[in-house]
């Protein structure tokens, strides 16, 4: 039998997603914990030959002995590259992410997009406060067509993303370290592709940025003050990826010097911040709710999380193992640290 021990008990529609799409392999037994409690999955891990969690801590990994795979369901693991890197210099343990998320992730970021061309915020909030039928002169919507748009990353979500704004007229470029071979992705649409080294090559040639790369040492920072002064001053950007990708002072001087001219943002820097006087929260060290060209986003862009057809992958991913296969989905490189 294969142990697969998952660190929380889910709840009951899960349960039996994930039971039924594992049936015809009866050699998975499926561990759902009574509590997500250290104590409860330290009883639990030793015979464990795979795990099904995000944020496993080092007694969990050190008790699980017989561990051969972990399988983190979202997309980011830059918080597991540092404790598996340490885990793989005693015994080899495969570590996978999971991208079931990327069609409601490229989704909202569509929607971020869309209402920051479309002022739609500012006019919501207008109206809401009972100001009727302001327009153009106040907030002009910005015309999609003709836009020039940038995929930084082409993976699962910004393939999602070209896929879905390929019908508005406007023309794409993309951003990759490494393009799989010719026909391995194939766009949707005429892509002009860049590679790693042309990163102001890339943003030279477009006017709407849209970020979807895992957080890694060579993203961090990645965009500053010189790559947003490419984007110029009607450059957009939507960033679903994370907040550290992009200069934090830097993007909100842009924005408040008008260098360029909006950003729609669901990553951001600060995720445990403190209140303030008023006991308000805000996940940033700038005011970016005091700029008017600027959609504000709680980190919520895989929602909805009870859609169970996002456990696809999982599933998936047990029954390769279970029968010995070498070619699971979504293997993390831990040297690249995606």
């Amino acid at each position: 039998m294969t142990n697969v021990l998952f660190l929380w008990p889910p709840e009951a529609p899960l349960r039996a997603y994930l039971a039924d799409g594992v049936a015809s392999v009866p050699e998975l037994d499926l561990v759902f914990p009574p509590a997500a409690s250290e104590e409860a999955l330290l009883a639990l891990a030793p015979p464990a030959r795979v795990m099904v969690g995000w944020r496993p801590t080092p007694s969990l990994l050190a008790a699980a002995d017989n561990l051969a795979l972990f399988i983190n369901p979202g997309a980011g693991v830059q918080h597991l590259i540092a404790p598996f890197r340490e885990l793989n210099e005693r015994r080899p343990v495969t570590l996978v992410n999971g991208h079931g998320n990327s069609y409601f992730t490229a989704q909202h970021a569509v929607a971020l997009l869309l209402a920051l061309t479309n002022r739609v915020i500012l006019h919501h909030n207008w109206m809401a406060g009972g100001e009727w039928r302001l327009g153009d002169a106040e907030a002009a919507s910005l015309p999609l067509r003709g836009r020039r748009v940038g995929l930084l990353g082409y993976g699962h979500v910004n393939r999602q993303i070209h896929r879905f704004l390929a019908g508005f007229d406007v023309e794409f470029a993309a951003l990759r370290l490494a393009w799989p071979p010719s026909g391995e992705v194939e766009p949707p649409t005429p892509l002009r592709k860049f590679a790693e080294g042309e990163l102001h090559p890339f943003l030279e040639s477009v006017d709407t940025l849209i970020l979807s790369v895992p957080e890694t040492a060579r993203t961090r920072g990645l965009i500053g003050a010189s790559e947003l002064a490419l984007l110029g001053s009607e450059g957009l950007l939507v960033n679903v990826a994370r907040g550290a990708a992009v200069d934090e002072e830097t993007l909100y001087e842009a924005l408040r010097a008008g260098t360029i001219a909006g950003a729609a943002l669901d990553v951001w820097y600060d995720y445990r911040p403190e209140a303030d006087k008023s006991g308000r929260k805000y996940p940033y060290y700038y005011p970016f709710h005091d700029l008017a060209n600027v959609v504000l986003s709680p980190h919520r862009a895989a929602s909805p999380f009870g859609d169970l057809a996002r456990w696809e992958e999982v599933v998936e991913n047990l029954k390769r193992f279970a029968s010995g296969r070498d070619d699971l989905l979504n293997v993390v490189d831990l040297g690249r640290e995606y």
